[in-house]
């Protein structure tokens, strides 16, 4: 058995540094009581962008550029030290970390953002960077699109540990890519919730006879910061749930064993046997002897999309 702990907790919005910092304290907090997993929520540092789905494309074209250079301001740079103190956290608890966050570019442009979820091994090192593949209708004016280089399960302490953002979910190939890895836990952060899509998750325990632990953004209009522009207008109920979480830990085969963590701010934590799966995928291993190899396969390109390649060496200063 194996303790894990989802923390369904408000960012310091839109501040990178206070909200790493708020993450390696939960993490410490979590470690404190047993947890050898830790997931955060889909975009945690900074924050979900929320305010994409209440701006009009054209007529709050200003704000929409205010808001979104303040995002990439606070973004995080994987080239960077900006993580330092998440991965010191994940060494002193000696657990597998993994965080949503607003990934910004450093290898071309510098400026385009990417949804990222990372997953950091007790040893502090960064052991996987997947970046959502498509992002969701105005995400799209948000994030660029990622490549499958991530899309992977990675052997940890716990097990084979691989995810899917949101919506990605809803994928049957993404979730096939990562079944025919040896899928153990898929964590699911997302910023959608309510019982249709934890019922999705259900299924996807059922179809993967594997743990699914869905981490869900919550925030609350109180947790916006005082100078966020425009706050009264977009969000008039100071009293209103943005986001409830809903965070969930589903078993192999569906059965609901934590949560759903609904408006409330704290640790949902849960005891996980990857026992359980073995017999779980007696009957149907959707990606060995319940697959029919000679009729259909999957093809997936992982490696890394660049839209510039240098051949000739270095790049011209």
């Amino acid at each position: 058995m194996t303790k894990i702990a989802i923390v369904q907790e408000p960012p310091v919005f839109l501040n990178r540094e206070r909200t790493i910092a708020k993450a390696a304290q939960k993490v410490e907090e979590a470690a404190a009581r047993g947890a050898k997993l830790i997931v955060f929520n889909e975009t945690f540092v900074p924050g979900y962008p929320a305010w994409i789905w209440r701006l009009k494309p054209s007529g709050d074209w200003g704000l929409s550029e205010t808001l979104h250079a303040r995002l990439v301001a606070n973004a995080v740079d994987l080239s960077s030290e900006q993580l330092q103190p998440l991965c010191e956290a994940a060494v002193k608890a000696g657990a597998t970390v993994t965080c949503g966050i607003n990934e910004r570019d450093s290898e071309v442009s510098g400026t385009t953002l990417y949804n990222t979820l990372i997953t950091i091994g007790p040893d502090g090192t960064l052991l996987n960077r997947h970046r959502k593949l498509m992002p969701t209708n105005p995400e799209r004016m948000v994030w660029g699109f990622g490549d499958a280089s991530g899309l992977r399960a990675v052997k940890t302490p716990i097990g084979r540990v691989g995810g899917l953002i949101c919506w990605e979910n809803f994928m049957p190939l993404a979730r096939y890519a990562l079944y025919g890895q040896g899928l153990e836990v898929l964590v699911a952060p997302t910023n959608d919730s309510g019982d249709g899509w934890i019922g999705s998750l259900q299924h996807i325990a059922r179809e993967g006879r594997c743990w699914v632990l869905g981490a869900g953004n919550v925030l609350r209009v109180s947790d916006l910061p005082a100078d966020f522009p425009d706050k009264e207008r977009l969000y008039p109920d100071a009293e209103e749930w943005m986001n409830g979480g809903d965070s969930v830990v589903i078993a192999p085969g569906g059965e609901i064993v934590a949560g759903p963590m609904r408006k409330e701010i704290g640790l949902l934590e849960a005891d996980i046997d990857l026992g359980r799966i073995v017999n779980s995928r007696r009957p149907f291993d959707v990606a060995e002897h319940y697959s029919r190899p000679d009729i259909f396969t999957l093809k997936v390109d992982s490696r890394p999309q660049r839209s510039v390649v240098f051949k000739a060496g270095a790049p011209p200063l």
